[in-house]
């Protein structure tokens, strides 16, 4: 149900099934008491709780935790938190740097549009491989569509610090034995023979664990939201804290520029 008829139909009310905040008596969330039935929850519980309507198993929690921990590094060269660092050197706010750090960590290839591709090959592999199909052909499909396949390679080095001690927790919180992760490690040894020296990388074992926690790709694009956010802060801070411009300042001699001469101003 679309157009004038749908939006007549929700004037004047907002409809949600997510929860409600009554002033002076309770909140409401997820169809639970937020301050009663849902008081012992972590900060972790409830996000998630809020994301996917259900509740993990402590196991879980602790696997979904380090998966924001083991990314969280506060060096200012990166990416996104270069955009908070110079926030600070500019003396900008806190909450517009971060803000603007976790707008940036969308980035198709390495952050969450590289994740959102990758969980949705591997929930749409696996189903073609218990229908039958092979493994190769999978691949082949995803090349074509994409030209790459999420998940796998690494700009600076061909190898990922975090999988090691992501998957021997994992290992340990007895977490490492699903499908999709199976699947993960089982196209990297399909590419290494294939003479594609492309191996598994966090964003490739993050997507396979959101996978096998039950998680569509909405829903763990949004889990994943915070994963950078601790490193973040750090690097604003520190900058906040220097000389104003001091963040990575560029000499004039550093840019090239091709555009129109100099001109006098009468």
């Amino acid at each position: 149900m679309n157009g004038p008829e749908y939006l007549n139909s929700r004037h004047g009310c907002l409809h949600t099934s997510m929860g409600g905040f009554f002033p002076g008596k309770e909140v409401i969330f997820r169809g639970q008491r937020l301050h009663n039935e849902l008081k012992e929850f972590s900060w972790l519980e409830l996000y998630v709780f809020g994301i996917c309507g259900r509740r993990f198993t402590p196991e879980q929690l602790q696997l979904m935790n380090a998966l924001w921990t083991y990314t969280s590094y506060p060096d200012a060269r990166i990416w996104n938190n270069r955009v908070a660092a110079l926030a600070g050197s500019a003396r900008s706010t806190g909450n517009l740097g971060m803000a603007a750090a976790l707008a940036v960590s969308e980035a198709h290839i390495y952050g969450r549009g590289n994740e959102m591709q990758a969980i949705t090959f591997y929930l749409s592999a696996q189903k073609r491989l218990e229908s039958g199909e092979a493994l190769d052909t999978c691949l082949q499909d995803e090349m074509e569509l994409h030209h790459r396949v999420a998940g796998y390679g690494r700009p600076l080095v061909n190898a990922d610090e975090r999988i090691a001690p992501i998957m021997n927790l994992a290992s340990q919180l007895k977490q490492d034995q699903g499908k999709h992760i199976a699947l993960a490690f089982a196209i990297e040894q399909h590419l290494l023979a294939k003479g594609r020296n492309l191996r598994l990388n966090y964003g490739g074992v993050v997507s396979a664990f959101g996978a096998d926690l039950g998680m569509t790709p909405k829903e763990f694009y949004l889990f994943m939201f915070p994963s950078f956010l601790a490193g973040i802060p750090p690097c604003y801070q520190e900058a906040s804290e220097e000389a104003a411009g001091g963040t990575l300042p560029l000499h004039c001699a550093d840019i090239t520029y091709n555009g129109p001469s100099p001109r006098s101003w009468k």
